[in-house]
């Protein structure tokens, strides 16, 4: 399904989430006193894609040490690489100065070593795959050398805090704290709160939020939580209407862009996230929700053909 030449020029516009036309909200705009929220000095952020380079930036912006830990120098190199090109955006549109991207720099740390990222961190936030072995498994070793004090965060659209947190030793400090694409521009902070999360931990999440120039908006652990069961299922049903035959992909995002001012369509934000991806949580929301989340065959036979998204050049469009 290819789109037109005029529409793939709009695509390269829309698919930024309109960056040029949103107002980044710096921490100096919206922060409060909180004693708190002013303990964390320091973040270690366990992963280095997309999520996690877009964390240790608003985290380094807003005064912190971010800590940017990955498998391998190259996997770093290209959060680094993210990061230097956001910083380029923001010099452009003059929104920061030279000394600021400079000073911002010089707080982000990149380690391949977990003991080095974690050690003495005051929140660690897990920005890995959305895989729940994986994330256990990430977990079980941070708790070998993070502080009794540290905080516990993931970045999970989809998957149990209260499953997560369990497998700690510190239950009663893990939270949710997802995040969503583009890091720095993005306002909202799904803050998610466990069965096991304290009050304390909520109102740290919360301050914290406020102090990176995010608003929270606290929900309970439940799958999916609130934007991640909303978004899966139009999403789901805009592929099921390609796969039926009702309009093409690019009809189905401009209804939903004029028609109820998204910033994106459905099929435009599948191909933003990968669709391997959004298959992955709506087999998980399946499971744990229903029929209503069952993914379609046009999406199963997609991603089969390799047609992931804009990270593979072709889904619903070309790129």
């Amino acid at each position: 399904m290819k789109a037109p030449a005029e529409c793939r020029a709009r695509d390269e516009r829309v698919a930024t989430f309109r960056v040029a036309d949103t107002p980044l909200v710096f921490p100096e705009q919206t922060r409060e006193v909180s004693t708190m929220s002013d303990t964390i000095q320091t973040v270690a952020v366990l992963g280095a894609g997309t999520m996690g380079a877009g964390i240790a930036q608003v985290c380094a912006n807003a005064g912190m040490t971010a800590r940017v830990r990955d498998l391998d120098d190259a996997a770093l190199e290209k959060g680094r690489a993210a990061i230097e090109k956001s910083l380029a955006r923001l010099l452009k549109k003059e929104r920061i100065s030279e000394a600021d991207a400079d000073s911002l720099r010089g707080r982000i740390a990149y380690t391949t070593d977990m003991k080095e990222a974690v050690e003495g961190a005051d929140l660690v936030v897990e920005a890995v795959p959305e895989k729940m072995e994986l994330k256990l498994r990430v977990f079980a070793e941070v708790q070998k050398h993070a502080s009794a004090e540290a905080i516990f965060a993931s970045n999970t659209s989809s998957l149990s805090v209260t499953e997560i947190a369990a497998s700690t030793d510190r239950p009663e400090r893990c939270i949710g704290l997802h995040f969503f694409n583009p890091v720095p521009v993005m306002k909202l902070l799904e803050v998610v709160k466990g069965m096991s999360t304290s009050e304390e931990t909520v109102e740290m999440a919360k301050t914290f939020s406020n102090r990176i120039g995010k608003e929270a908006v606290i929900v309970n652990d439940w799958p999916g939580f609130a934007t991640s069961r909303l978004g899966i299922i139009l999403g789901c049903e805009a592929i099921r209407m390609v796969e039926q035959g009702v309009a093409e992909p690019d009809a189905i995002d401009r209804a939903m862009e004029l028609g109820y001012r998204h910033p994106m369509g459905p099929l435009r934000l599948t191909d933003l996230v990968g669709l391997d991806v959004r298959l992955a949580i709506m087999e998980h929301l399946h499971r744990e929700l229903g029929e209503q989340f069952r993914p379609p065959a046009l999406l199963r036979q997609m991603v089969r053909a390799g047609k992931l998204g804009r990270k593979s050049g072709e889904g619903f469009y070309v790129y």
